[in-house]
């Protein structure tokens, strides 16, 4: 067999060279295609890849989908012509809706504060993947394997990516459902790594709170008004003169005593991290990168400066091995303060007063490790990816006992697997309430499960109504942070009517009560790469009625999210699955719950954070199929850490059977090393369009007659 590989792989070679193009297959059916003159040293190795294609056999005849390459004025061109009957989806962070037919999508990762909804064809990452599913259900998905600037243009039956880099390669993946097509993307891709149970709960920040005092009093108030939360955010106005890993002496002077009030609270601390360093003689940051010789360089070789929140700075170039090793050295001094997760922000790079706002295109990158220097040009598009790979390091050199959670603004296909991130600078309107959902859709279907908008919006003012609206959707959002900026009117739940705080809390209380099932939604994810949020047509790939839906959205696959606000949306199944409530529901903004028929959602009781949750007490939320069966999964372990990596986790499986009006549900451990637990359990369905709940019931088994 290695004989016959290594055969295939010479015969390759040749064919690059005397051939237009060459292509290949490797051993789990994903084809990877090679342009006459491909320069391997411009692209690889590829930052979207965790594992890079290898080829185990020849393109056979029957492989439908083929790219063409060719050059136009210049321009690197890929175009993959599709028969038939086609909806796309992808590509990553963009405005627009959830289906793709039609677009242009530019990808060169820019700063665009308060974008429009038709002004948002590129903005802070760069995803050049495309996915196709056709009538009969069955899925494709196109990576265009190139970080240069290029344009991704979708007609009904053509994909083209137009670069304006060297020639590139293009991977083509065949699947026989959408679900089938996120996981073979992820087996490429790699998955997210499970993030801390902390960092899936409500979140509050604001550009900025300041000074230290303002930050305690929010979180008294998120205790006082018994909103359920677990993180509050420090914006940069918690640095010394925005220098980053520096603390403001005079309102962030004991950023310990901070941290530690927040702990006694259940609360973490989240704190940004620029990669903008003030150039400054003095400042220990940029004298020990100066002496490294770190700094991205200009096209004659200097250290390229340019102005951002501190003034004039310098850069990292990431690309090179020794600058993260550096960078990551700078987080254990900064996290030993007792600061939990990172945001880094501006690392498209936003650099003031410059071309489209960032640093010139021929500045120059050294690479290392394999990465071949280049200019910016090249790089532009993966330096967010870079830095916060770098970050990730960093995390975990500070404390290597916990998961390290990182936000991003800005990133490229596969960096997933550094950090989450969200939708940017967006607007408080609500126009942009509405195209959160599909934008959050369409980034879970471009590989990044852990993502979502700033609820209420960023730029400008929120109104009570639209804080309550936002709220009550985007709680059953992937990342759950209501975020504003300066100048603009407070947005905590509390700041508007007390009927839009009743609101908020009622929201904020159901994703509490969810969490367990939402913990096991992103441990699926970080197992196989399956989006959190996911599209309707998911429920059912063949029900052509549910493409275009992007107002509602299914939270897993038990778990379809309709917001109030939108009307006359599509039904999976025929409008089987089973309205419900968690909540006696008596304001306007509440979205609709429906359950899946067949299965089984495990709900916990309020808890004010995460980490005062219990799940030895859960109602199982029961939805019987028309064979009177229900199933579902619960996963659990500490929540932290990474003892799970070696089986200290429980996998739970729920199993109902209604047979003669006794309803039998069974709980029994099918994976995991963590030792049972007692629990009382208690079980809860919809009859004659009223919740109803059994008694509580320790152990195993619960049998309940039903009336």
């Amino acid at each position: 067999m290695k004989k016959r590989i290594t055969a295939i792989m010479c015969s390759l070679s040749v064919a690059l060279v005397a051939a237009a193009q060459a292509a290949f297959v490797t051993n789990d059916s994903v084809a990877v295609f090679y342009p006459a003159g491909y320069d391997a040293s411009q692209h690889e190795p590829s930052p979207i890849f965790e594992r890079q294609p290898v080829a185990t056999m020849p393109l056979p005849a029957s492989w439908q989908l083929r790219p063409s390459f060719s050059v136009n004025n210049g321009h690197s061109v890929a175009t993959i012509s599709v028969p038939g009957d086609v909806d796309f989806y992808g590509t990553g962070e963009v405005t627009g809706p959830l289906r793709r037919n039609g677009r242009t999508i530019s990808l060169w990762n820019v700063d665009t504060p308060a974008y429009s909804v038709d002004g948002g064809s590129h903005l802070y990452q760069s995803h050049p993947w495309v996915m196709g599913l056709r009538a009969d259900g069955s899925a494709f998905g196109i990576i265009a394997d190139n970080t240069w600037r290029q344009q991704i243009a979708i007609t009904d039956h053509q994909v083209t990516f137009e670069s304006q880099g060297p020639a590139f390669r293009v991977v083509i993946i065949e699947r026989e459902s959408p679900q089938a097509l996120m996981q073979a993307l992820a087996s490429l891709t790699g998955t997210m790594s499970l993030p801390p149970l902390w960092a899936l709960g409500y979140q509050q920040c604001r550009f900025s709170y300041q000074p230290d005092t303002r930050v305690m009093q929010i979180a008294d108030s998120l205790r006082h008004y018994r909103i359920p939360s677990d993180v509050i955010w420090m914006d940069i106005d918690y640095m010394d003169g925005y220098r980053i890993f520096t603390f403001n002496p005079r309102e962030f002077s004991n950023p310990r005593r901070l941290n530690d009030y927040l702990h006694q609270r259940n609360f973490k601390a989240v704190y940004m991290i620029d990669p903008g360093v003030k150039a400054e003689k003095g400042y220990f940051v940029d004298d020990q990168g100066t002496a490294g010789d770190y700094w991205v360089k200009r096209a004659d070789g200097q250290p390229f400066e340019g102005k951002v929140w501190p003034g004039m700075c310098h850069f990292p170039d990431f690309t090179r091995p020794e600058v993260r090793t550096w960078w990551a050295t700078l987080y254990k001094d900064f996290m030993a303060t007792g600061i939990d997760g990172v945001w880094n922000d501006m690392n498209e790079p936003a650099v003031f007063e410059q071309h489209e706002t960032t640093m010139p295109a021929d500045n120059q990158h050294r690479g290392g490790d394999g990465v071949a220097p280049g200019p910016h040009a090249r790089f532009h598009n993966v330096y967010g990816l870079n830095m916060v790979r770098a970050s990730r390091q960093g995390l975990l050199l500070a404390n290597p006992q916990r998961r390290p959670f990182i936000l991003s603004r800005s990133n490229f296909l596969g960096g997933h697997r550094y950090a989450a991130t969200w939708t940017g600078d967006n607007l408080s309107s609500p126009e942009q309430m509405k195209l959160s959902v599909p934008m959050t859709l369409t980034l879970g279907l471009s590989g990044q499960p852990f993502n979502g908008p700033d609820i209420g919006g960023f730029c400008e003012s929120a109104t009570g109504d639209l804080l309550a609206q936002w709220t009550a959707m985007g709680v059953f959002f992937p990342f759950v942070r209501n975020h504003s900026i300066k100048g603009s009117a407070d947005q905590e739940p509390w700041a508007f009517t007390p009927a839009v705080l009743d609101a908020c809390r009622t929201a904020i209380n159901r994703r509490y009560m969810l969490m367990p099932y939402i913990y096991t939604l992103f441990r699926e994810a970080s197992v196989n790469g399956m989006p959190v949020m996911r599209p309707l047509f998911m429920a059912d790939a063949r029900d052509r009625s549910l493409r275009a839906e992007d107002r509602a959205f299914l939270l897993g696959g038990d778990l379809m999210i309709t917001p109030r606000w939108a009307d006359g949306v599509a039904q999976p199944q025929g409008g089987s699955w089973q309205p419900f409530t968690l909540e006696n529901v008596t304001d306007a903004w509440q979205a609709e719950l429906r359950q899946r028929p067949g299965s089984i959602i495990p709900l916990a009781n309020l808890a004010q954070s995460t980490s005062e949750m219990r799940t030895d007490s859960l109602t199982l939320l029961l939805c019987i199929d028309s064979d009177g069966k229900a199933r579902g999964q619960l996963y659990e372990d500490d929540g932290d850490g990474f003892s799970y990596l070696s089986g200290n986790y429980r996998q739970l499986t729920f199993e109902a059977t209604l047979r003669k009006r006794v309803l039998t549900v069974t709980l029994r451990q099918t994976a995991g090393t963590m030792p049972p637990v007692n629990r009382v359990l208690r079980v809860a369905y919809v009859k004659n369009g009223k919740m109803r709940y059994s008694s509580w019931q320790q152990g195993n088994e619960i049998v309940v007659k039903m009336k």
